[in-house]
Formats: C-alpha cells, sequence, structure tokens
C-alpha cells in the first residue's frame, strides 16, 4: 500500500486484476446450467429433435446467431428455432464447443461438423475441420472433399484439394470416385495445365477409362474430352497404334480430325506456328513426379565430394542422402530404372573409371562393373535403355571415344568415336540421336555439334551452337535441346542457347541470372533447372529455374552441403 504525502491511499495502485482461468470456469458453469436446463431461453431444433441453450452464448460464439436474436428477427422472439437441413448430431457438437467442450473431429462427423459450422459461421470450427481434411487427402477421397470444399466455400480447403488432384492426377484418375465424375467435372480436370503427368499418355489413358466405364452412355463424350488431351505431345506411334487402334476413336470422324491435326503438327514443324493452340503446349506441374539428386563436385578450396543431397521442387527442401563411396568432381550422371549413376570423375589424384549406382528403395551406393576408360570432365546420355558416356579427359588428352552400358550384361562396349576429341563437352540424347555439343580438345573451344544415330552406328555434325562453349550443360525440355552456360575462353556465360532439331537451327533463349560454368541442368516439371557451377570468381551454390511460359530464370534456392561443379539427375519419388 502506498500513502500519498497528504496521507492518502493511492487506489490507483491496485485497481489491476486478471485471471485467465476466470473466463474457463464461467463456461464450464455456463455449460452446467444447460445441463440443469436452468435459465436456457431458447431450443433449437433440427430432425425434429430438440437441443436447449442460452441465447447470449449462442449470439456471442455465432454472428449467425447474433443476426438472428438482435435484428428484430421472427426468431428473436421465439422460443424454438428450427434449423432446416442440419445434422442434429453435428450441431449438438457444435453448440457443446461453443460452450467451452472438446470437439472430436472424425472421418464419420467432419463433413457434417463443417456444414454447420459454415451456415453459423464459427469461423474457429470451420478452419479446424478445413485441416482435419486436409491432412486426410488421399487419392480416393480428394475429389469429394473437393466438392465438400466448394459447397461450404472453404477457399483453404478448396485450393489444398485442387492441388492434391493435380499433383496426384495419375493415382486419382484410378478411383472409383474419378470414374463416378460427370462430363463437366472430366472436362474441367484435364484441361489443366497444372495437371502433373509424365507424359500426355497419362491423360488419353485416363479419359479412355473414364469411357469405358460407361461406354454406351459415354461414348458420345469422346470427342469433347480428346480435344483437350494435347494429342501433338504423344509419341507418334503410341498415336498411331494406340490411340487410332481404339475403335471408338477410329469409328468417330471428330477424333479422327484432331489426330490429323496432331499428325500435321508432328510432321510438319514449318506450320507449327499457325496450329499453335492449348493443345501444343506442354502440361506444366510433373514436378511432384521426382527429386533432383544433387552428386559430388568440389568444395571452395578445390577438393573433391563424395556428399550427395536431394532437392524437393515441392517442398523446396533439400535433404541429405548416403554419400558415393569414391569422391567425385567433374563427374557425369545418368539416371536408369529408377537408379542413379555416379560415372567417372576425378577424385582429386586421379581420373577414374569407377562406376556406382544409388538406389533410393534400399538408400545405398553399389558399385558396378567399371568404364574402359579413365575420364573426368566427360558427358552421359540415356538412349534406347543403355548408358552412353562421351568424350572427357583421361589424365592426359582429351577423348572422342564413347562408351555403352548395357545394364542387363553389366558391361561396357565402345561403340563408335567422334569425329572431335572433346573434354567438358554437353551431352544429351533426343529422338533416337545423342547429341554431343561444344568442349574442347585442350588447345581450342568448339562451338560444333555432332549426333550419333544407334541405327547406322554413325557421328554425323549438326548444326553448330551460336557461341563455341565448354564446361556447359545439354538438357531436353518440350523436344528442344537447350545449352546452358560454359566457358568461351574469355568469359564465363549465363548466355543460353536452343535447339530445334526439326529444322537444325539453334537460337538464343532467356540468359540465366548469373554466369555460369560447369553447371549441371536437368529438366524437371516442364521447366529447367540449372543447379551450382562457377561464375569465373567463385562456386555457385545457388539453383535457378526456367518457365518457357514466362521465357524468365529465376533464382528459387541454395544448396545445403554444396558448392559448384555438381553432377546432377531426376529420380522419380518412391510412393
Amino acid at each position: 500500500m502506498e500513502i500519498d504525502e497528504t496521507g492518502d491511499i493511492d487506489f490507483e495502485t491496485f485497481c489491476l486484476f486478471s485471471r485467465p482461468d476466470i473466463l474457463c470456469k464461467s463456461f464450464t458453469g455456463l455449460s452446467e446450467l444447460r445441463k440443469l436446463g436452468l435459465f436456457c431461453d431458447v431450443t433449437l431444433i433440427a430432425e425434429e429433435r430438440k437441443l436447449r441453450a442460452h441465447r447470449v452464448v449462442l449470439a456471442a460464439s455465432s454472428p449467425y446467431f447474433n443476426a438472428m436474436f438482435t435484428n428484430k428477427m421472427l426468431e428473436s422472439l421465439m422460443e424454438a428455432v428450427e434449423l432446416q437441413e442440419v445434422n442434429f448430431i453435428a450441431l449438438e457438437c457444435l453448440v457443446n464447443c461453443l460452450y467451452g467442450q472438446e470437439l472430436r473431429l472424425t472421418n464419420s462427423n467432419v463433413s457434417n461438423v463443417l456444414s454447420v459450422s459454415s451456415l453459423l459461421q464459427v469461423d474457429t470450427v470451420t478452419e479446424a475441420c478445413e485441416n482435419f481434411l486436409i491432412r486426410k487427402l488421399h487419392p480416393s477421397n480428394c475429389i469429394t472433399v473437393r466438392s465438400i470444399a466448394d459447397k461450404f466455400s472453404c477457399p483453404k480447403l478448396l485450393q489444398a484439394a485442387e492441388s492434391f488432384i493435380e499433383k496426384n492426377f495419375v493415382d486419382v484418375s484410378v478411383s472409383e470416385e474419378f470414374q463416378q465424375l460427370p462430363l463437366e467435372g472430366i472436362i474441367r480436370l484435364i484441361s489443366k495445365d497444372d495437371l502433373n503427368v509424365h507424359s500426355e499418355e497419362q491423360v488419353f489413358e485416363a479419359v479412355l477409362r473414364w469411357i469405358k466405364e460407361d461406354e454406351q452412355n459415354r461414348k458420345g463424350d469422346l470427342p469433347t474430352l480428346l480435344e483437350q488431351v494435347r494429342l501433338c505431345l504423344l509419341p507418334p506411334q503410341y498415336l498411331s497404334d494406340r490411340v487410332l487402334g481404339e475403335e471408338i476413336v477410329h469409328s468417330n470422324i471428330v477424333c479422327r480430325d484432331l489426330i490429323d491435326e496432331a499428325k500435321d503438327y508432328m510432321l510438319m514443324p514449318e506450320r507449327r506456328k499457325q496450329l499453335k493452340s492449348f493443345r501444343t503446349a506442354p502440361r506444366r506441374c510433373s514436378e511432384a513426379a521426382g527429386l533432383i539428386y544433387v552428386v559430388g563436385g568440389l568444395t571452395s578450396t578445390g577438393n573433391s565430394l563424395s556428399t550427395v543431397e536431394k532437392f524437393d521442387t515441392v517442398t523446396c527442401k533439400w535433404t541429405p542422402v548416403p554419400p558415393m563411396t569414391i569422391q567425385r568432381s567433374r563427374v557425369a550422371v545418368a539416371v536408369l530404372d529408377s537408379h542413379l549413376y555416379a560415372i567417372g570423375g576425378f577424385d582429386g589424384t586421379i581420373r577414374l573409371n569407377d562406376v556406382e549406382k544409388f538406389s533410393p528403395k534400399t538408400n545405398r551406393w553399389t558399385r558396378i562393373c567399371p568404364m574402359n576408360v579413365r575420364r573426368s570432365a566427360l558427358g552421359a546420355a540415356i538412349m534406347d535403355g543403355k548408358i552412353y558416356v562421351v568424350g572427357g579427359y583421361d589424365g592426359n588428352s582429351s577423348l572422342n571415344s564413347v562408351e555403352c552400358f548395357d545394364p542387363h550384361s553389366n558391361q561396357w562396349k565402345f561403340v563408335a568415336s567422334m569425329s572431335t576429341m572433346r573434354s567438358a563437352t554437353g551431352v544429351v540424347a533426343l529422338n533416337g540421336k545423342l547429341y554431343a555439343a561444344g568442349g574442347h580438345d585442350g588447345m581450342s573451344i568448339f562451338s560444333s555439334v555432332e549426333a550419333y544415330d544407334s541405327t547406322n552406328k554413325q557421328w554425323r555434325f549438326q548444326a553448330a551452337m551460336i557461341v563455341r562453349r565448354c564446361r556447359l550443360a545439354l538438357s531436353v525440355l518440350n523436344n528442344r535441346i537447350y545449352a546452358c552456360g560454359g566457358y568461351d575462353g574469355a568469359a564465363f556465360l549465363s548466355s543460353v542457347e536452343v535447339y530445334d532439331s526439326c529444322n537444325n537451327q539453334w537460337n538464343f533463349a532467356s540468359s540465366m541470372t548469373q554466369r555460369r560454368s560447369r553447371v549441371a541442368v536437368v529438366s524437371l516439371g516442364s521447366k529447367l533447372f540449372a543447379v551450382g557451377g562457377y561464375n569465373g570468381l567463385v562456386n555457385l551454390g545457388s539453383v535457378e529455374v526456367f518457365d518457357p511460359w514466362a521465357n524468365n530464370w529465376e533464382v528459387v534456392t541454395q544448396m545445403e552441403i554444396h558448392d559448384g561443379g555438381v553432377g546432377a539427375g531426376v529420380l522419380p519419388r518412391i510412393s
């Protein structure tokens, strides 16, 4: 107690008092009064069952009841208020919650509770229901959840369900819910740009399954649905054998016209600008299907690394992966049969012919048959179910030799050599040909490009790049080859070129945000990811992505345990 100079007590010192548990005890008391039926002044009726309550509690907790009881509506004077099309059990659970009792959400009651909370505008309960359903999303229920979200105007849940359906389309398309969708629902879904599919074949197969679920009544809808399938992106053999091989397709003149349009697009590249439509545009969201693995590389002090990490483009998170058995920089990476191969490289002392592969199922690296030649700064690509390694440096000179690995025989065999010795070359496979672009022979840096045809087993020169480049990366996106970064002998490059095999021509594309030599580039989700590299001063740990729709590059993340000079590959997710 404080007394001022006049002897009066200063009461302001004692006027503050707070007990957080009072509110809880008050509602506990109100709940007990309700159970005893004391001071209850309204009866709620749902499904011909009655529930007693206090208007003041309902009005304080629910904007719906607040408006009903305070705006001189007819119900404000009524002793009993009937709620139409409201589940009584859900209503009782919600009212109990308003009185401070625990609300238990289950698979069987969440839809009804969400319905009541949306009606009564109890946002905290609605949000709890949304979060519960988001955690429960599954290919077998996501279409129903989306319908619930739409019905009760839950934007957060609607967005989550939409995204889940898009990213898990292949699994969703074989569900019973998908088969029972009306035509409008199928059209809305398969027309999405963000549909996550490995290839357009999966969209066609989904449409075909839906039609055949009730073929007699649905076959007339096939032309409408086939308009949403991007037939121009199907492999020609699949289009001819599988699509046209279906009698319900072949017998429909509208379907045949759509297929003829796709054939024209494939056979006459010079007319593609006139034929351009949404049916020629690739889907934009297949990144959910794979993870980017980053392998080896160099430390900031120039030492080779055995470390490996993977990047999830959906969650934007990096996760460590068991290291390789050997330290490797200037390593080639390839993905075959869901295994990641680390091929050759430099361990800090010698060039390597050692090869090992990583299985995401066992989470282990395993040594396999070594190459015939030691190679660092080599290129690798997959063609016809085999791994091809091209050029490189053996410690003495650049190489023009090429080897092919057959996983069934576990052997490496030489194939025809290139016309040019190429170290630090870019290598990629496209449409049955193996391309080697740029590189150097120890004296000169090249802009030249040559391609190997496994049918005639010969290398032939193709159109040269606009810029000479070594330490570049090649990757395929939308049936075109992108040559990214590198070094031209005077400057480290951020420029990018794109090659169209139909007209045998290179053109500039948008440049990366940074200069990158020794960069690794992979294609995932209809986008390119440029990983690491060297800008002439320091190794780069950043990753940037190219969106062909926006036609720009953007830095999206930073590697966690790597600097530049890494190898990279994309492995499918393990379900």
